[in-house]
C-alpha cells in the first residue's frame, strides 16, 4: 500500500458513510496480572450510540495515521509459520457466522497473549467490514454516476488500546450544597493512542493482497516485534531510522579515511532526491549496491567502485541484495528536516541548503559558519558582518 491507498480507505472512517459499511465490532478485555480475557463482546457496529461510534472511528484513524516505515508497515506473512495468522485471519474474513468470526479473532487473541505481560490492562478491537471506492474515469456520455460502479474491498481491522485509571476529583452537589469526593472505579479504554493494531488484506492498486498485512505501531520507529512475528507471524521488518543508520554506516565504510563535508552530504542528498523525482515505479524507489555506488561517485566520493561498495554491504548488513527504500534515507527534502545539535546552538536545514554550512578551524577553534544572502537580525539588530580574517600589522622600523 502506498501513502494514497492508506489516504483513501482512512478518510472513509466517519459516521453515515455510504461507502464504508462496519458489520461487527468485537471487543476483548484483557487483565494484566494474570494476562488473561477477562471478558468479550461481540455486536453489530449499528447498536453503538452514534458517540461511541464516533470514539471508535477516530480510533481507527489513528490506527492508520503516521508515515510508512515509521508507524506503518506494509509486511508479508511467513510461509513457513505454524497455525497461521493469515489463513485465520483471511477465515474470519470470509465467515458468515458471527460465532466462527468471533472464534478466529480469539485465536490472534491467545497468540498476542502468549509468552506476553502487559503493564496495564489493555482492550483488543476487531471489526469488519467493507469499504467501496469509486472507479475512476465514469463515462459522462453514457451518465453513469460516480457510484454506480465501485470497487468492493472487505477488510478487518484490529485496534489495540490500554486503559488508565479515572482521575481524583472533588465535585460540588448544587442540590444539597455540598462538596463530594468523585468515586469512580472503571478504568478508562484510551482510544487516542492506539499502542499497536493492523489491517487486513493489504490493499494496492484497489486490489486486496491477502500475502500482505498494513502493521501499525504505537510509537514511531518503534515496532512491536513479538506482535509482528509471533501474533501475525509476519517478516521481520526494517523501520526508517533503521534503514538510514545503515545507509551512513555504508557511506562511511566505503569513504574510509575520506572526510565527508557538508558539501559532499549535500550532493549524496541531492542525488538520491533525483532518484526519487525521476523514478517512474508506482512503488517507492530503492537503491541497491549498484545504485549506491552511482550516487557516491557522482557526489564526489573518491575511490568508489563495486567490489568496494559490495564489501560495505556484506559487512554492515550481511546483505549484498539489500535495497534501501529512497525516502527512508533521505531527510524530508522541503523541510528544515536536518538538525545540527552544539554545545551553544541547535540549528534547523533543509538538506538542499546543507551546501551553505560550514565547519571550519581557525585560530585553533572550530566554527559553524552559514553562508547568507543578507544580514543578519538578532532581536531586532541588524548585526554588522565581521572580517574572518585580519590582516596583520605592519613591523615597525
Amino acid at each position: 500500500m502506498d501513502k494514497q491507498d492508506i489516504a483513501n480507505i482512512r478518510k472513509q472512517f466517519k459516521v453515515d458513510n455510504d461507502l464504508l459499511t462496519i458489520h461487527d465490532i468485537f471487543n476483548v478485555y484483557i487483565m494484566k496480572e494474570s494476562s488473561d480475557i477477562y471478558h468479550h463482546q461481540n455486536m453489530p457496529f449499528d447498536m453503538l450510540e452514534e458517540e461511541q461510534q464516533e470514539l471508535f472511528l477516530d480510533n481507527f484513524k489513528k490506527v492508520l495515521s503516521g508515515q510508512q516505515d515509521e508507524k506503518l508497515f506494509e509486511l508479508k506473512f511467513q510461509r513457513d509459520a505454524e497455525n497461521k495468522s493469515q489463513l485465520i485471519l483471511h477465515q474470519g474474513l470470509l465467515s458468515n457466522d458471527t460465532e466462527e468470526w468471533k472464534g478466529h479473532m480469539l485465536q490472534l487473541v491467545e497468540k498476542l497473549l502468549k509468552d506476553k505481560q502487559y503493564e496495564m490492562d489493555v482492550v483488543v478491537t476487531f471489526i469488519r467490514g467493507e469499504y467501496k471506492k469509486p472507479m475512476k474515469n465514469m463515462s459522462d456520455e453514457a451518465g453513469e454516476s460516480e457510484r454506480d460502479t465501485v470497487y468492493s474491498h472487505p477488510f478487518i481491522l484490529c485496534s489495540m488500546n490500554k486503559t488508565q485509571d479515572p482521575k481524583k476529583e472533588l465535585l460540588f452537589d448544587y442540590v444539597e450544597k455540598t462538596f463530594k469526593y468523585n468515586i469512580v472505579v472503571d478504568p478508562i479504554i484510551n482510544l487516542k493512542a492506539p499502542i499497536s493494531g493492523f489491517l487486513f488484506p493489504s490493499i494496492t492498486d484497489n486490489a486486496a493482497d491477502v500475502n500482505h498485512v498494513l502493521y501499525s505501531a504505537g510509537k514511531k520507529n518503534e515496532p512491536d516485534y513479538h506482535f509482528i512475528e509471533d501474533v501475525l507471524n509476519a517478516e521481520e521488518v526494517m523501520t526508517a531510522a533503521q534503514d538510514k543508520l545503515v545507509f551512513e554506516e555504508i557511506v562511511k565504510n566505503v569513504a574510509g579515511d575520506q572526510p565527508i563535508n557538508t558539501s559532499t552530504l549535500s550532493n549524496v542528498y541531492d542525488e538520491i532526491h533525483r532518484v526519487t523525482e525521476e523514478s517512474e515505479a508506482e512503488e517507492r524507489p530503492t537503491l541497491d549496491y549498484k545504485d549506491v555506488e552511482q550516487v557516491l561517485t557522482t557526489s564526489g566520493i573518491e575511490d568508489v567502485n563495486t567490489e568496494k561498495v559490495e564489501s560495505a554491504f556484506k559487512t554492515v548488513i550481511d546483505d549484498e541484495s539489500y535495497a534501501f527504500k529512497a525516502t527512508n534515507i533521505v531527510p524530508k527534502y522541503d523541510s528544515k528536516s536536518i538538525k545540527i545539535e552544539t554545545k551553544i546552538a541547535n540549528i534547523a536545514i533543509s538538506p538542499q541548503d546543507l551546501r551553505y554550512v560550514r565547519q571550519v578551524h581557525f585560530g585553533g577553534k572550530h566554527y559553524l559558519m552559514m553562508e547568507v544572502e543578507e544580514n543578519t537580525v538578532i532581536e531586532g539588530f541588524e548585526m554588522i558582518p565581521e572580517a574572518l580574517v585580519q590582516k596583520a600589522p605592519e613591523d615597525e622600523e
